[in-house]
């Protein structure tokens, strides 16, 4: 199958660029490589035909390299658009539609000199940390047969977990980057808000909550594929400047301070092992020279998840309220797409004002804690993957679950004010990661600490 589909991606780039292995003999190792794994994960879907895809691959050999991703096969998930092919978003009404055009962040992949060869599996709208749609099916966790990869970037992990693809592009609102990350052993990256930049269409002042990313298997792999997806788009309101993220990635982390906030003083309800497990694999930045303290929570979680929650479904409601509007289309949505779509409408102004207020209170809490530390750790689930055929677990640790998104409550001080965050693996009997979380626009300081980890994991 080729040997080097087990090497990363910065490795892979520079052989590449060396003539020591040719874009068709790195295509053809992926497209037998898929063949073999895809049929039991359920990862890549949208596959394109082998032959179109040999000859891109032809062709890449035959030109200067055009970037860093040059003649290296990638999936992109299946909420972006991709030239030519369907984004389905995993539903119904949008299955089997070709995109006219490729999303700024996929562009910027293609320019680098990708070559994308389908999609990645997400959950219908990307609504849960489940990967599960009606249109494709489910993706099965690459450690853990029969069980969830997480979502929604879950068949992004997948990909990447099982060696069809090197690198892997993500999105994440509520964990979407991280939680999958966690659950099948690499590495997923939630930029600061403004990097990566959304598709300059509809609102771009007021549901600032998600973001587009990259995912690896290792840091330094996260980093050059953000080099490539970063950079400010004059048609954003928002942006940050260039900066180069891979170059800096390496770094003395001694003496750099982490808090450790487990689960937020007993208001996130664990499975039983998980907290441990995570406390163990804290401890392990010592080996590093960090030093590790575990904190009381510097802000009520209940707040948080007021505010997220009314501001979650008020963006979810625009932008699936145009769907909801048509009947016919509305009877195609998943329950917990309805259910969105008619709590953020019932909202008041003065609730989407006290859910702001609050996410501004938070914001200076987490100013205040990172006078004092560098980053924070959290887990990256609250349990372990759950059984693939569950819609989503109802109970976590003796509490009922009240929402499809509850059990992810432990990414929401994250999620809400858009710090910069990196989920690392954990290796043992059942798979779990650790969030790393840095100083607002402090992406370099998150990856650094990513890259000590894993030097150390």
């Amino acid at each position: 199958m080729g040997e080097f589909l087990e090497w990363d991606a910065y490795r892979l780039s520079a052989a590449i660029a060396a003539g020591q292995i040719t874009a068709v003999e790195l295509m053809r190792a992926t497209l037998d490589r898929v063949a073999l794994v895809n049929p039991s994960v359920n990862a890549i879907v949208s596959l394109r035909p082998e032959a179109e895809l040999m000859a891109e691959a032809r062709a890449a050999d035959m030109v200067p390299a055009k970037g860093p991703l040059h003649g290296m096969p990638m999936a992109v998930k299946d909420l972006a658009n991709v030239a030519g092919l369907p984004t389905s978003m995993g539903s119904p009404l949008f299955a089997g539609k070709p995109a006219p055009t490729s999303d700024i962040m996929v562009q910027r992949m293609q320019d680098a000199g990708a070559i994308i060869i389908g999609k990645t599996n997400t959950p219908e709208f990307g609504l849960g940390s489940h990967t599960y749609n009606p249109v494709f099916g489910a993706t099965q966790n690459a450690l853990l047969p029969g069980c969830t990869a997480g979502g929604s970037s879950g068949g992004a992990a997948v990909a990447l977990a099982t060696r069809m693809v090197c690198l892997a592009d993500g999105s994440d609102m509520m964990g979407s980057l991280r939680n999958p990350a966690g659950w099948n052993g690499v590495y997923g990256m939630r930029p600061t808000w403004g990097p990566v930049p959304a598709e300059p269409v509809g609102d771009m002042f007021l549901h600032q909550l998600s973001t587009n990313g990259p995912m690896a298997r290792c840091p330094r792999d996260v980093a050059m594929l953000l080099d490539v997806q970063a950079g400010a788009d004059p048609r954003q309101p928002f942006g940050l400047p260039d900066e180069p993220f891979m170059d800096h990635v390496q770094a003395d982390v001694a003496g750099r301070r982490i808090a450790w906030l487990g689960d937020w003083g007993g208001a996130y309800p664990m499975e039983a092992g998980v907290l441990e497990a995570c406390a163990e694999g804290v401890a392990r930045f010592a080996d590093a020279g960090c030093v590790v303290e575990e904190v009381s929570p510097p802000f009520d979680a209940a707040a948080l998840w007021e505010a997220w929650i009314t501001l979650r479904s008020w963006a979810v409601a625009a932008k699936l309220g145009p769907i909801y509007d048509q009947p016919a289309m509305r009877d195609q949505l998943k329950p917990e797409a309805v259910w969105e779509v008619e709590r953020g409408r019932a909202l008041s102004g003065a609730e989407i004002q006290r859910a702001s207020a609050i996410r501004s209170d938070w914001f200076r809490a987490v100013v205040r804690l990172f006078d004092e530390y560098d980053a924070f750790v959290l887990p990256t689930a609250q349990c372990w993957p759950f059984p693939v055929d569950w819609d989503w677990p109802k109970e976590v640790g003796g509490v009922m679950m009240e929402t499809y998104h509850r059990w992810m409550e432990v990414v929401v001080p994250v999620s809400l004010i858009g710090l910069p965050c990196l989920a690392v693996p954990m290796t043992g009997p059942r798979p779990m990661g650790l969030q790393i979380a840095g100083r607002p626009r402090d992406d370099i300081g998150v990856l650094q600490l990513g890259e000590a980890w894993h030097g150390i994991s």
